[in-house]
């Protein structure tokens, strides 16, 4: 027995634990579930898994060959804080019963794949990742989408269309403005404990959370949680996702991360740190611009070829060409700078080569973050393995430049169907070392051009108001 199947069962014991809560990913990125009586856990569960009907998942196993396997990872166990019973939940790999192998539509068999394919390839030891994923809470949210009618209705305590309001107990009249919400105290942060005890939730569930603030617009905020290698930055991106969403429900509140849930203010991004080490040393320090070595130059200038192709996984939903246009801070120009914020990937300052690492600006929450990671990396190290030079860099701000200047500087995707053409067109750097399959790919297509489907079919509030009447 492995020491982290033995200290799970020990865990299971001493906590008097109830329930074992097996959570899973699937293609979309949404969090799955099968919750286990600990008294079927046993060593067994860890090595041969549970045998679950994986049909009724979208983009997954078609109903004649259903079967499927879930198994646990002894490494992730962690107590839920939310459960009324004991509960520890555990995530889990998905095995396809009839090969053995791991199931090449689960998004953390492809990020364990990545992190394979790195090691092999020489360039480094371990890849580390580190989002900052942005979202907003919300009072309350209505929508409906019908054949005779379409709407939504957003509201929160701190949205300046509050101002007027007339409550019960008084008005208080403090909130941010529009654009203006970015770390203000309270009263005005409206959201201080709510963030405290999101950030807390985290640490019982083993993250390690070191900040929480107000972001820009009214009823956004973010938290900042450490870096960590590819497959446990992912497994923690599910994990704050689920405590963000259960700590503001607790609090009668709902919390949203679609990119751009209000019209004319800023949306919710998710910026992604990356660094890659080698034999304890940081591969992208060196002498270069900005302190980079020219490995780091070269995974920029793959990520930045391949941005149109990795829109596709870091930027998957319709919503997300919403946020990224230009004047609200959203990062769609495709250049690289050191420090500038309105640059598609950014250098951040480092006080030593330890921290030296890049930040790519314009992946959004909404990603399948073990997809988004994995896609990120495999067009990195496709910038390394054919030496792709980002160009020079772009050191003023780009959102101010004229439009003589633009024109020579590439762009994202425009919409959730350009990023698919994309990925259509340019995918062969993502079936290196059997990382992504064509399968798999054909698969994650099929889906999210249904979204693009209904979009298209449905009728926008907007366009009676352009059209109605003419």
């Amino acid at each position: 027995m492995s020491s982290k199947i033995e200290d799970s069962l020990k865990l299971l014991k001493d906590k008097d634990i109830s329930f074992v809560d097996l959570r899973f990913t699937d293609l979309k990125g949404q969090w799955q579930h099968i919750t286990q009586h600990v008294d079927t856990i046993s060593e067994d569960s860890f090595v041969d898994g549970f045998m679950f009907d994986g049909s009724s998942l979208a983009g997954w196993k078609d109903i004649s060959e259903s079967d499927m396997t879930i198994l646990p990872d002894a490494q992730t166990i962690a107590t839920d804080p939310f459960a009324a019973q004991p509960t520890v939940s555990v995530i889990c790999d998905i095995v396809d019963p009839g090969t053995g192998r791991p199931y090449t539509r689960d998004p953390r068999s492809v990020a364990h794949a990545a992190e394979t394919f790195m090691k092999s390839s020489g360039v480094g030891d371990q890849a580390y990742f580190g989002p900052e994923a942005e979202f907003f809470v919300f009072d309350d949210v209505r929508f409906t989408s019908g054949m005779y009618e379409s709407a939504y209705r957003v509201d929160g305590e701190e949205l300046p269309s509050n101002s007027n309001r007339v409550d019960e107990a008084g008005n208080m009249g403090h909130r941010p403005a529009n654009k203006g919400g970015y770390v203000p105290t309270p009263p005005i942060d409206g959201g201080q404990d709510l963030r405290a005890e999101m950030v807390s939730t985290m640490h019982e569930m083993g993250l390690t959370a070191e900040k929480h603030h107000h972001e820009v617009a009214p009823c956004q905020h973010e938290l900042g949680v450490t870096f960590n290698t590819l497959v446990r930055a992912a497994d923690e991106m599910q994990i704050y996702k689920y405590c963000v969403r259960m700590v503001a429900s607790s609090y009668g509140k709902t919390a949203t991360f679609m990119p751009k849930p209000i019209r004319d203010d800023n949306g919710s991004g998710m910026h992604t740190h990356q660094s890659i080490w080698k034999a304890g040393k940081p591969v992208f320090a060196g002498s270069g611009y900005a302190d980079l070595s020219e490995t780091a130059l070269y995974y920029i200038g793959g990520i930045l070829k391949h941005a149109k192709t990795l829109n596709a996984f870091t930027n998957p939903a319709t919503n997300s060409y919403k946020r990224l246009v230009p004047g609200f801070e959203a990062p769609v120009l495709l250049a690289y700078s050191a420090r500038n914020r309105s640059a598609a990937c950014r250098i951040p300052f480092a006080t030593s080569e330890k921290g030296k690492r890049i930040e790519i600006r314009f992946p959004d929450p909404m990603a399948n973050p073990y997809f988004a990671f994995s896609a990120m990396l495999m067009a990195g190290l496709d910038g390394i393995r054919n030496r792709i030079h980002p160009g020079d860099p772009m050191d003023k701000n780009l959102y101010d430049l004229p439009p003589e200047e633009l024109q020579g500087i590439p762009v994202v995707c425009g919409s959730l169907a350009e990023a698919l053409d994309s990925l259509e067109n340019d995918h062969e750097f993502l079936l290196q070392g059997d990382v992504f399959t064509p399968d798999l790919i054909e698969g994650y297509i099929d889906l999210k051009r249904q979204d693009v489907e209904t979009l298209n079919l449905s009728p926008h509030p907007a366009e009676f108001e352009m059209y109605y009447s003419l």
